[in-house]
């Protein structure tokens, strides 16, 4: 007989209690956070869907590795088993740790981008564009016209427009593209997949015209298991084959390990460039850390390197996406708006259908993951026009699950709050800015209602 019933393939060993808050307090609280659910204290959050980076629960295996962690300064033993673990799968020749992933975009960007040049991606996430922004460049989006349609079911709307791509490189010309990337899963386009056809095509065009091709890999083994299920002719090969056949088309990489590394802190670097692994490496010192440990313990490289296999299990795969495709789902059936399919992370709730009344200049997103919070003390976050200002296609609310946190009786709650908040949307107004920092606004933005 199939099994009909997902679930969780990990036992539970410690638990974490939970605070419940009423309604009354939740109100004082939201406007103490200024309606920034950023601002507010993890202890006032009953369900933190706020992101996915680096909230996973470790495993036992994880916990043990940790315990073998060498502390050295310098040639720690801990970075050589990080390096191999990293290699097995991405492939590169230079593996360079940081703190975290957006550490790593600060050190390629600092390094290959100068005034006045332009960055290509599928669709760019907040670090990744400020990151190239602060450099002096341009982030291009490159999204197919799919990836814009939160309605489209197209199975790989993270793909990148390469038709636009070869128009761009015309427009500006060879020498102000320093580099492509393809972020996989592609965060805020709805989490959705990139194919091993689209990065091909991406090559291809790279080679004409000489330009390196490099990968935001956060969600790297979630993209495999996509493939997997959806692109003809992988449905035989693992998803760490998979991996591997897609980073082999590249030229680098940058990595936060905080998701699908299954760590709670980490990142790194990787290329295979000889000469500018080295200028990567000098800046490292500078600001990160030595080489062989990057601004991260010991313990912390040994979880990166255990987790990364982890992640690429065929069992915690088919859970993780079924079950966040468990949220979508319950959602939808209702009729609440979200981006289709849904993606291997997160459910996003396109706030524009969900609040036709709140037009984009008044944060449609806030508002929703305001009410969200309001209801039921859930935590979300806006993907849309407080993050990206101008640049934002769409006004999302992101719902992203935490890897191995939460059980479906979570899950369940979470639709139930949705559903009371969706019977009552005509009610909820829009907000207004009174404050904003010059990068990266949403962060520390206050805002009150209108």
């Amino acid at each position: 007989m199939p099994i009909r019933t997902i679930i969780e393939p990990f036992k539970i060993k410690t638990v974490e209690p939970i605070r419940w808050t009423t309604r009354a307090e939740r109100e004082e609280l939201l406007r103490q956070a200024h309606y920034n659910l950023f601002l507010l204290s993890s202890e006032d959050v009953l369900i933190d869907l706020l992101t996915d980076s680096g909230t996973a629960a470790m495993s036992t295996r994880q916990w043990a590795a940790m315990m073998q962690g060498d502390e050295s300064y310098a040639g720690s033993r801990s970075f050589e088993r990080f390096r191999r673990a990293v290699q097995a799968i991405f492939g590169y020749r230079h593996v360079i740790p940081a703190h975290q992933g957006r550490a790593a975009e600060r050190i390629l960007f600092s390094v290959m981008c100068k005034k006045g040049d332009v960055v290509p991606n599928n669709t760019h996430f907040d670090t990744t564009r400020a990151n190239v922004e602060h450099a002096g460049a341009e982030a291009a989006d490159l999204v197919i016209a799919e990836g814009r349609d939160p309605a489209s079911t197209h199975p790989f709307k993270g793909n990148l427009d390469v038709a636009a791509l070869e128009q761009l490189i015309a427009r500006v010309g060879r020498e102000r593209v320093p580099l492509v990337m393809l972020t996989i899963t592609n965060n805020s386009g709805g989490g959705q997949p990139v194919s091993i056809e689209n990065a091909r095509a991406v090559r291809a065009v790279c080679q004409r015209h000489g330009i390196p091709l490099y990968f935001d890999a956060c969600r790297f083994a979630e993209n495999a298991y996509f493939i997997k299920l959806r692109e003809p002719g992988y449905q035989n090969k693992t998803p760490k084959e998979i991996a591997q056949e897609m980073f082999a088309l590249g030229d680098g990489c940058t990595m936060s390990a905080k998701k699908d590394g299954l760590a709670n802190i980490g990142g790194f670097l990787c290329t295979n460039d000889d000469a500018l692994a080295q200028q990567e490496k000098d800046l490292l010192i500078l600001t990160e850390g030595y080489p062989t440990y990057g601004g991260l313990a010991g313990r912390d490289l040994e979880a990166i390197a255990v987790g990364l296999e982890e992640a690429l299990e065929e069992d915690y795969l088919r859970y993780r996406i079924v079950s966040t495709a468990y949220l979508g789902q319950h959602i939808s059936d209702q009729g609440v708006p979200i981006v289709q399919p849904p993606g291997g992370h997160a459910i996003y709730i396109d706030a524009r259908r969900f609040l036709p009344h709140v037009p984009p200049a008044q944060f449609p997103g806030v508002a929703l993951a305001a009410e969200l919070y309001l209801e039921g003390g859930i935590r979300s976050v806006e993907i849309g026009t407080l993050m990206f200002g101008a640049n934002a296609a769409m006004d999302l609310v992101r719902l992203a699950i935490p890897r191995r946190v939460y059980t479906q009786s979570h899950i369940d709650y979470v639709v139930e709050i949705i559903l009371e908040v969706w019977k009552r949307r005509e009610q909820i107004r829009g907000l207004k800015l009174t404050y904003q920092a010059p990068f990266l606004r949403h962060f520390t933005a206050r805002l009150e209602p209108l």
